[in-house]
């Protein structure tokens, strides 16, 4: 569990593995390029898109997952919710673009695949 310091929440990562910092990386690929998704949306849309606020949400969304992991904030808890999160991520692009994919959103589609398969195993061996 995190401890408190002066400063507030200290990192814990001594106990994370390789996977886990694929993971990390993997959510920081997809929270990075959802955030720029929803400035892009409120810049040049509208401030009040609809779809460039829900960017934005998710791309905090897998920062917050990533703060959470690294100061050890019951993690198995993170991995079970980060799944159907990351799942729904998936399914709303594929609703919302259907049968017109880009690139950038296959690209950003197989990263949280991949994040989904890390999390599941993360999630097994925490069992």
């Amino acid at each position: 569990m995190a401890t408190a310091t002066e400063s507030g929440l200290s990192l814990r990562t001594e106990s994370l593995t390789a996977l886990h910092w694929a993971g990390v990386v993997l959510a920081a690929v997809t929270g990075v390029i959802h955030v720029f998704l929803g400035v892009s949306f409120l810049a040049t849309v509208s401030i009040t898109s609809p779809l460039g606020w829900s960017f934005l949400v998710a791309g905090v969304g897998f920062f917050g997952g990533i703060v959470a992991l690294l100061v050890d904030y019951r993690r198995r808890l993170v991995y079970l919710l980060g799944i159907p999160f990351t799942a729904g991520q998936i399914v709303i692009w594929y609703v919302l673009n259907a049968p017109d994919f880009g690139t950038p959103g296959i690209v950003d589609k197989v990263v949280q695949v991949l994040f989904i398969v890390v999390l599941v195993v993360l999630y097994r061996q925490a069992s």
